[in-house]
């Protein structure tokens, strides 16, 4: 039972994601605008990137059938627990501790960073680059423009979302 909803867990962002915003007046007015709407962006993000398993696809595609590193349970670990739960997390630490909330930006702008990498790399479109460009960069930008964050904050947050995106990489490119 589990292994389906494994594979089909990107099937929920949609509705998911049009619920939170629904939701904001009621729930998210502690939040800055730009900040909350980062998890429902990132759905839509990864709606893209992994409707009809198109990333594990890529992946492949790119480096291998050998790699399987982006089994189904890998993907959902890292789309919900360290996207989700993390997003969810910035909420409550920007809560607390004004600027941190960078940090969903650094994530969204590393990742359309890697997404245009790809694309000039490999002269071919790939799975979840419109959204990262038509919507983790404004948003991002939009982020940025909002929430004030010292450059700690900023540094730390970067380097913290280059770490992420580079063990996303690495466990794609290990063998079974």
């Amino acid at each position: 039972m589990l292994n389906r909803h494994f594979q089909n867990w990107v099937y929920a962002t949609p509705p998911i994601a049009l619920l939170l915003i629904g939701l904001y007046p009621f729930i998210g007015s502690t939040i800055a605008l730009p900040l909350y709407l980062s998890l429902p962006v990132y759905m839509a993000h990864q709606f893209e990137e992994h409707d009809n398993n198109r990333f594990s696809k890529f992946i492949k595609g790119m480096m291998g059938e050998d790699k399987k590193g982006v089994t189904p349970f890998k993907v959902w670990v890292g789309n919900v627990i360290f996207v989700w739960f993390l997003i969810l997390a910035i909420f409550y630490i920007e809560a607390a501790f004004t600027g941190w909330g960078v940090f969903a930006a650094h994530l969204m702008i590393t990742n359309a960073l890697l997404h245009i990498i790809w694309l000039v790399k490999l002269k071919k479109p790939n799975p979840g680059l419109w959204t990262a460009i038509l919507l983790f960069i404004p948003c991002s930008v939009w982020i940025f423009s909002s929430i004030p964050a010292t450059l700690t904050m900023h540094a730390v947050s970067l380097i913290i979302a280059v770490f992420l995106q580079a063990g996303v990489l690495i466990m794609a490119s290990k063998p079974a």
